[in-house]
């Protein structure tokens, strides 16, 4: 399968409109001048877009690509992954979060000078860009061995998902288009850089919200168009059942 003139001038066209989000908010009345409107975009935003902004982080092409794989080789299984969100999400919604909300902080740095004092701020900012940029292994000490230095010569796991999140889409784009690869990659992390630097977290909110739409119209689309295709979802439940691959949800 390869792309057409239509899908070539909507590829480009999302393009385009992410852009030009950020160009808004950076030339227009909204523009960013403060440090408050570029990080929380002036805490005025409303709770849809906010929420469909989060809902666009956790549907990355990580997600969209890699977990109908996942079920289609394994089965159902991976829906247990969604049972962990109950808490992972709900405890710092409600233990977290109204305490930086209340003190007016932009990060978690501040809130450790608030308690502390500023060198332990540093300290915790450190830290995390450490973490973020070498490896998490060394902990285990002598008896770890070449293991440990091993581990702290590796990059660490968020590098490497942040690099995995640019590649996969890039390479489902080389799959259809013949784009070169690492030019795909450069044009979309300049593009995210580009509304991102200009337009701050209000055009980073506003570019995922129609973002998620983009991609929620996407998902509907190939559940509809696939179904209808192979005879219908009961069809589709039945030969899932069939292959072994309906667990966890019988």
């Amino acid at each position: 399968m390869e792309f057409t003139a239509i899908d070539y001038s909507i590829f480009a066209l999302l393009l385009v409109l992410s852009s030009a989000i950020g160009l808004f908010y950076a030339l227009s009345g909204d523009r960013q001048r403060t440090v408050q409107e570029f990080l929380l975009a002036n805490r005025d935003m409303g709770c849809l877009p906010v929420a469909l902004s989060l809902l666009a982080s956790f549907q990355s092409a990580v997600a969209i690509l890699g977990v109908p794989a996942e079920i289609f080789r394994f089965g159902t299984e991976y829906w247990f992954l969604g049972c962990s969100y109950f808490l992972g999400l709900l405890i710092p919604a409600h233990i977290f979060i109204p305490v930086f909300y209340r003190l007016r902080i932009t990060s978690t740095y501040e809130y450790l000078e608030l308690r502390f004092n500023k060198t332990v701020r540093v300290l915790g900012t450190v830290t995390f860009i450490f973490q973020m940029v070498s490896g998490a292994g060394g902990a285990g000490g002598a008896e770890s061995g070449g293991w440990a230095r091993l581990s702290t010569a590796l990059p660490s796991p968020q590098v490497i998902y942040m690099g995995v999140v640019l590649y996969a889409p890039a390479l489902a784009l080389n799959a259809v288009t013949g784009f070169d690869l690492w030019s795909a990659v450069l044009t979309m992390g300049l593009v995210c850089t580009l509304y991102t630097t200009l337009g701050g977290l209000k055009a980073v909110i506003w570019t995922d919200v129609f973002q998620t739409l983009v991609m929620l119209a996407g998902q509907v689309a190939v559940i509809v168009v696939g179904a209808w295709r192979v005879g219908g979802m009961a069809r589709v439940w039945r030969v899932a059942e069939q292959e072994g691959k309906i667990a966890g949800i019988e």
